[in-house]
This record gives structure tokens, sequence and C-alpha cells, in this order.
């Protein structure tokens, strides 16, 4: 679907300091080398201009230029995505919305929070929490912004219990690719006013619309929370406990799988021990709620389930600082895997919470089988797995070679398995091949049609999805 766009001249760049100032256009050299790549930097292009918007008037002021000189535009948040869905493939214009980080408004009768969409998920957090309220949304990457957060329905670790982005997301203000803007969604908590454009919206990584705005619901805060870290002696056991947690309908906020190699990468990474690393598996579980009495009789059942299923231990973390130095390690799984290494890709399918022992067993043995270094921590209370191919030495023809046929093999089993492609982090330009190949043609011509649908000149974050 990808097509020929004009390429940026003097009176285009022109027209980009008219709207926005010179100080806020840049051109050629004056593009940071960060923006021509995203937190994996396996994908790299530089745009041909970037530039910094203050409002969603001046978003529109470009766009409606861009449309009707056929210009392609990358928007931008923090670029901390990793399927290069914020690279500038085509090259063109980059927005970069980071510069539209105000928070709006604070309805505490309504329980919502406006925002711009450069505004940081941390910053969320602490806002709505100093105000005694609560954003579940919790993806490990605390720097992004809610506009990146919206564009891949973001999940994270508190999904088990509470959902991801998409259930947090009441209204949208969007700028359409032909500039005009329109609303979506609103304050209302029911709607069923024809087809739900800001569920569409939500997940479409940039390329149906740019979010200038977003209507988010909040909870109250729950008062008290307490974390469990439980060894067992192998991943298998500590897997195929999680389906007996979540049938015992004790409902923990997160649980969470880590092996001991990711642990000691993580201890090495930070400089700081982790409470507990001598088993070989562990499950991470947190419950929250408004009464210690509440949350111990929840996680009191948990403990002897597992126990019963061969956990060695359950350590309790009731102090802040316990709690927080397990959440800090487990924050940077990530980090220290790709400090390990020297590039990697990432694999974030999601299976039925039944079958992530029988999909993360396989990923092992494709080390064996494969010769390449695996490693994978994620989310077993959704499914959600996060698992990374190392390159380390060996050199790109290789490389890239033993990557595809992993993907190959772990998309494939995915898909036999009942699963999905991408569980939170996106198709973007780099899985773009396996949705096609996971979905299959009738899905995809809809999908297709959908982008067409919004943005008939297909100029906006072009390459990417479908």
């Amino acid at each position: 679907m990808d097509m020929t766009y004009k390429k940026i001249d003097e009176q285009d760049i022109s027209f980009l300091i008219s709207a926005c100032g010179q100080d806020r256009v840049f051109v050629g050299k004056e593009i940071n080398e960060d923006f021509s790549h995203d937190e994996l930097a396996g994908i790299r292009k530089f745009p041909e201009v970037l530039v910094e918007v203050e409002n969603s008037l001046e978003v529109s002021s470009i766009m409606k230029y861009a449309y009707e000189n056929n210009i392609c535009i990358t928007p931008r948040g923090q670029g901390t995505g990793l399927v290069g869905a914020s690279v500038a493939i085509h090259g063109g214009i980059m927005i970069n919305m980071s510069k539209m980080n105000r928070i709006l408004e604070l309805d505490e009768e309504n329980l919502t929070l406006t925002v711009e969409p450069g505004v940081l998920l941390m910053e969320i957090s602490k806002y709505v929490e100093d105000h005694d309220l609560f954003y579940p949304p919790d993806p490990g990457e605390k720097s992004a912004t809610i506009g990146g957060n919206i564009n891949t329905n973001a999940g994270g670790m508190r999904a088990v219990k509470y959902g991801v982005t998409r259930d947090y997301v009441r209204g949208l203000e969007v700028v359409l690719p032909t500039g005009e803007i329109i609303e979506v969604g609103g304050k209302v908590v029911k709607n069923s006013s024809g087809y739900s454009l800001k569920d569409l919206i939500v997940g479409s990584e940039g390329t149906l619309g740019i979010v200038t705005k977003a209507v988010l619901k909040l909870l109250p805060l729950p008062k008290k929370a307490i974390s469990l870290l439980i060894p067992f002696p192998n991943l298998e056991m500590a897997i195929e406990t999680v389906p007996k947690i979540i049938k015992s309908k004790a409902v923990p906020t997160a649980i969470e799988y880590m092996v001991r190699d990711v642990i000691l990468a993580s201890e090495e990474f930070l400089g700081r021990k982790f409470p507990d690393n001598s088993s070989d598996a562990y499950l991470l579980l947190t419950f929250d709620g408004n009464s210690t009495e509440e949350i111990e009789n929840a996680y009191e059942r948990v403990a002897h389930i597992c126990l019963e299923s061969g956990a060695l231990d359950v350590l309790i973390s009731n102090t802040q600082e316990r709690q927080e130095s397990i959440w800090k390690a487990r924050g940077a799984f990530l980090e220290a895997i790709k400090a390990s290494t020297t590039e990697m890709d990432e694999c974030d399918v999601v299976v039925p919470r039944n079958r992530i022992a029988e999909f993360v067993k396989f990923a092992d043995e494709l080390q064996k089988t494969c010769d390449i270094r695996i490693k994978g921590f994620g989310h077993a209370g959704d499914g959600n797995l996060h698992i990374y191919i190392l390159k380390d030495q060996l050199d790109e023809a290789v490389w890239k070679r033993k990557m595809d046929e992993v993907f190959k093999l772990m998309y494939e089993k995915a898909h036999e398995l009942g699963g999905k492609v991408s569980g939170e982090h996106g198709i973007g330009y780099a899985k773009k091949g396996f949705l096609q190949e996971s979905e299959g043609n009738t899905t995809m011509a809809l999908l297709k049609n959908i982008k067409l649908a919004f943005d008939p000149k297909n100029i906006l974050n072009p390459g990417k999805v479908c």
C-alpha cells in the first residue's frame, strides 16, 4: 500500500517554520540521531525534517499541508517502542509530540483525567495518586508518553486485574490525515452510538490519526499493596501453577514470571541484590485492596495453592523497601538483557494462559535447535510473553537468517496454541510480515480498507501495521 511521496524542499520548510517557528523545525544534521530509531534500534531511517508541535492546531495545519502536497508524516512520542512504528521509513516530516505535555483537567466527579499526548506515564501515575486516585495501566517503560501507550494499547503488569489501556480511554481528540480535528468518545461511561472509532484509534500505531488529547478513566486508589515472591524448582512448575491461581478467584493485580539468569543480569545491571536468586524460576504476584485483612485473605489462599503445586517458599514483601527492590529489578529486565548483548529483537506473543508453559518450553528448546541465545520473562497472568533473541557476536548475515528462522517458528507455535502475534508492543514495521501470515488475507484486507477510509493517500505513518 506504500506510494511515492514528495521530497521535502525549501518551500515545505518555509511553511513549517511559519507554522511552528524557526526554533522548532530541524533539518538534516540538526536532527538528533535518537530520532532515526526506536528503543531496539533494529530499523534506522532519518526523517527529512523534524517538527516539535505545541498544540492541536499546529498538528492540524501541518497535516493539512502534507495531505495537499502528498508528504508523508510520522508521529513520534518518546521513541520507546520496539517494532519501528515511530521510525520515518519513508523520510518526510516527523512530528514530535513530546512538547504537548500538559495535564489539562482532573475531574473528580466523573473520575477522569484529560491530558495531552506527550505527558509521561510516570507523571500521570504520580499526579493522580497525589489526589488519592489511580490510573491502572502499568507498562514497564514508565518514561513512555501516554500517546504512545494509547497507540499501542499498552498493557503492562496490572492487566490481570485491571485490563489494558483501551479499557481506560474514555475519549480522544484526533487529527485526521486530512487535517480535520474530530472528537471520539467523551466522558460518558457507556456509548453505543455507531462504530467505536475511539477503539479503532487505540492500538492503531499512529496510522489512522494523530491523538492530540485523551480523556482517561481513573479509579479510587487502593490503599495497600503486598507482593509475593514465590520460588519454584523450575519454570514449568511455576507457570503450571498460574491457571490454578486464576481459577481460585483470588484476583492478583499482577502475576509475572521470571527465571534466574534474567534476575542475575538485572542484579548486575542495577548493581543491587534481588531478595532471592537461589531458585531457577519465580512467580511474582501483587495483591492490592483497601485493608490488610482483605489482601491477606486473598494471598493466603494463593500461597497455599503455590506450596501445594511445588513452590519452595512464599516470600512476603510487606515493606515498601522490599517491594521496591523486587519491582525495580523486574522493571530493569529489558535493559539488563539489552546490556548483555550487541543487538536484539523481541517476540511479544500472547497465548491463552493455560498454554504459557508449553510456549516457554518451546522457546527455551529453540536455543539449542537454532544455536542462538534466547532470554525471556513476561506477564504470566495474561499470557503475554516477552522473548528476546540475542545477536551476541554473530555476523550480520547469520544473525538475520537465525532471527528470521526463530521468529517464524515462534509465531507458528503461538498460532498453533491459539495465540496472537503481539500482546502489547504492536506490529509497526518489524512485524508486518508475521501479522500477514498469522491473520490471513481476509482480515488483512479489512485492516487495509480501514486504513484507506481514514487515510486515502496513505501519508500517515505509511508502511506500518498493514
